[in-house]
């Protein structure tokens, strides 16, 4: 576990790496096989697996999945980092117990957002900060992503994030990401501004791989997209199924054969 790690920090220290984000250990082990040098959970693919929408996962749900996708991509030497949405709690020690949890698991590393998803709200600034420093105090050991959620919630206003990015690594934040930024000018902005490695969040309107590695960006992380896909495929080949044409099936080569 310390050795994952130690491999999932020495990865933000130079370059650039994808991160995808399988929603099953069979999709891990997919992407495990593909050769991807670490994983992230995703809250809404895994609330999907489960016949659910987001934010409706129990953190002991969060935590066994959590362990059996790390422990999968263990074997094979490949770190996991977890999406643990807002902590499951509002208070700073609400934050603190699920990050002590999710240390107590083999992830490598785990992200908190600033969003409540009763409130339907970003968190004030010094509650977003308290959260962070409760949280990683309780698992310095793991790579701690803090998340601003403004551009990814419809919020438009970069300078707050800017702002909430740099206070989120003054307290002690190993990695940065603002799900949302896709404009070539927002992500320089973001990386002029802070001194910790950058996540963005791949989605259609973002910038290619190349052009992020080009930026500057360290880590690559695609969200619910992957699931997204995943499952818009099972629809296609259902509306195949129901016109008689199985041609859904002749997948050559077979994408499970990756499981043996």
């Amino acid at each position: 576990m310390t050795n994952l790690r130690g491999r999932f920090r020495d990865l933000h220290s130079s370059g650039t790496f994808l991160m995808p984000n399988p929603w099953d250990v069979g999709s891990a082990k997919m992407l495990i096989a593909q050769g991807f040098p670490a994983l992230a959970t995703t809250s809404s693919g895994f609330a999907g697996s489960l016949g659910r929408t987001d934010q409706r996962v129990t953190r002991d749900e969060l935590l066994r999945h959590a362990e059996a996708m790390a422990g999968a991509a263990g074997e094979a030497g490949v770190p996991v980092n977890v999406d643990a949405e807002n902590g499951f709690g509002d208070e700073p020690e609400q934050v603190a117990t699920t990050a002590r949890l999710l240390a107590a698991t083999t992830a490598a590393g785990f992200s908190i957002e600033d969003w409540d998803p009763v409130g339907r709200r970003i968190y004030p600034l010094e509650l977003a900060v308290e959260r962070v420093v409760a949280a990683k105090a309780e698992a310095a050991d793991l790579v701690f992503t803090a998340r601003a959620e403004n551009q990814l919630r419809q919020v438009a206003d970069l300078d707050d994030t800017i702002a909430r990015l740099q206070a989120y690594s003054a307290a002690g934040a190993d990695v940065l990401y603002a799900p949302g930024l896709t404009a070539v000018a927002d992500i320089q902005r973001v990386l002029a501004a802070v001194d910790k490695p950058l996540n963005v969040l791949v989605i259609p309107s973002a910038p290619s791989v190349q052009e992020l590695t080009a930026l500057g960006v360290r880590r690559i992380s695609t969200g619910q997209g992957l699931a997204v896909a995943g499952y818009a495929a099972l629809l296609r080949a259902a509306d195949q199924l129901r016109a008689g044409d199985y041609s859904y099936a002749a997948a050559d080569p077979n994408p499970l054969s990756l499981l043996d």
